[in-house]
């Protein structure tokens, strides 16, 4: 059993028209090939039965509004009724658009406590804000009123529209002494910086790292700069990590072929795959 932090249902209200993003298709070309070479006649019925196939405990599925940077968006509705629709086993994180202000508080709350979804996603390289902006200061605030997680972006982008400095951890350490009870998954997990987002994660003790958007084989290939994952996720990080596929942007039976193959003892693995994302996502 696992739960998937990161996954994009097949249907088009998750898709959309995201030029910005276009570099990304450069980028996971391979993978996204792999992805596409395996398409069904009916992808959504084969997504599901993926699921169900690997015995998935939990899938979470992300909103993001980008009105106000690049006119795009996955609505807070359609992750709700795609979650209501197929099951417990899909929980959906809001999006909101932090430069709207308190509309945006008021648009998480009523996500939250209305259409039932079960934290936010903030990819902050898309508002072209850091991550401690202080235009983000009141969705935090929020998140803790709400007892709710959040999902922050950290580590490089392949935006060639915005900068990659959105992602700098030390940014997410110095939200994190302002609100200390701010539960975090910070995700990827913040290559080129990733000793400094490992520093942060142990420093503080409600931060969780986010394995997805990576090839898991990459935590154990030498010189590729995300073997300290591997190495402090085994040991003094172990309660800290969470896997994710970052479905189409990798297969998810790839992506746990791949996590399987690491060199790991199996209570480790077990907390990678689940322990840790329940103990974040409190269920």
């Amino acid at each position: 059993m696992f739960i998937d932090f990161s996954s994009r249902p097949p249907l088009p209200e998750f898709a959309g028209n995201a030029p910005h993003l276009s570099n990304y298709r450069r980028v996971y070309k391979r993978t996204e090939t792999e992805v596409s070479q395996r398409a069904a006649a009916d992808p959504l019925a084969e997504y599901l039965a993926t699921y169900e196939r690997l015995n998935a405990r939990a899938v979470v599925v992300k909103a993001r509004d980008l009105t106000s940077t690049f006119g795009f968006k996955i609505s807070n509705e359609s992750v709700a009724n795609f979650c209501k629709t197929q099951g417990d086993r899909y929980l959906g994180f809001a999006g909101v658009d932090p430069h709207r202000g308190a509309s945006a508080i008021g648009e998480f709350e009523t996500a939250i406590r209305e259409l039932g979804l079960r934290g936010l996603n903030l990819q902050c390289f898309e508002h072209k804000l850091d991550i401690d902006d202080e235009k983000l200061y009141p969705l935090y605030a929020k998140c803790i009123e709400l007892d709710v997680p959040v999902n922050i972006h950290c580590g490089i982008n392949f935006s060639t529209k915005t900068s990659m400095s959105h992602g700098h951890p030390l940014a997410l350490d110095r939200v994190m002494c302002t609100f200390p009870d701010l539960r975090v998954c910070a995700s990827p997990p913040g290559w080129p910086w990733i000793n400094e987002l490992l520093a942060v994660a142990w420093r503080h003790p409600n931060v969780w790292i986010g394995t997805l958007a990576i090839r898991p084989r990459l935590m154990a290939t030498p010189h590729s700069g995300y073997e300290p994952l591997l190495q402090y996720g085994k040991t003094v990080l172990k309660d800290k990590m969470i896997f994710g596929s970052a479905f189409p942007m990798m297969p998810v039976e790839s992506a746990l072929d791949e996590f399987i193959a690491l060199d790991m003892p199996e209570e480790i693995r077990a907390r990678w795959l689940e322990g840790n994302a329940r103990t974040y996502l409190r269920i």
